[in-house]
């Protein structure tokens, strides 16, 4: 976890953003969270108890520039919150449509983009795959 603060913050500094303390508390609430894919208000509750002077609006000001210098991953939905993910590795995002969390899964090798891009002559700029479904959890509860 360490090194993934490290490595963005070393990618702020190479893209000539300053390292203000709200950036800081937003990067270690991407960083600590990662694994839920959190959305800004999750960062924003994170953010805010390492620095009482971040604001929500800094919050998604700061997620919109990290997310166009590349740091970052915005996942847009239609039906919920967008969602921010700091693995920037090509990987299949798995939705749960009862409770919104989102599950990392490493892409099979006969999937493997490159792969497709070079046989079918396309350049890949990005990539974003999901499965919308139901967790493990949400399977083994009632409605």
């Amino acid at each position: 976890m360490k090194r993934k603060k490290e490595e963005l913050i070393d990618q702020l500094k190479e893209k000539g953003l300053k390292i203000t303390s709200q950036r800081l508390a937003i990067v270690d609430a991407l960083v600590e969270n990662r694994h839920d894919h959190p959305g800004a208000t999750l960062i924003f509750n994170e953010a805010r108890k390492k620095s009482a002077r971040v604001s929500l609006s800094t919050v998604y000001a700061t997620l919109k520039e990290f997310s166009e210098y590349g740091l970052i991953r915005q996942l847009e939905f239609d039906r919920m919150e967008n969602r921010y993910d700091v693995d920037l590795s090509d990987h299949v995002n798995l939705i749960c449509n009862r409770c919104g969390k989102i599950f990392d899964y490493s892409i099979p090798a006969s999937l493997e983009p490159r792969d497709i891009a070079r046989k079918a002559g396309f350049v890949v700029t990005d990539t974003r795959l999901e499965f919308h479904g139901y967790c493990r959890d949400c399977l083994k509860r009632p409605d």
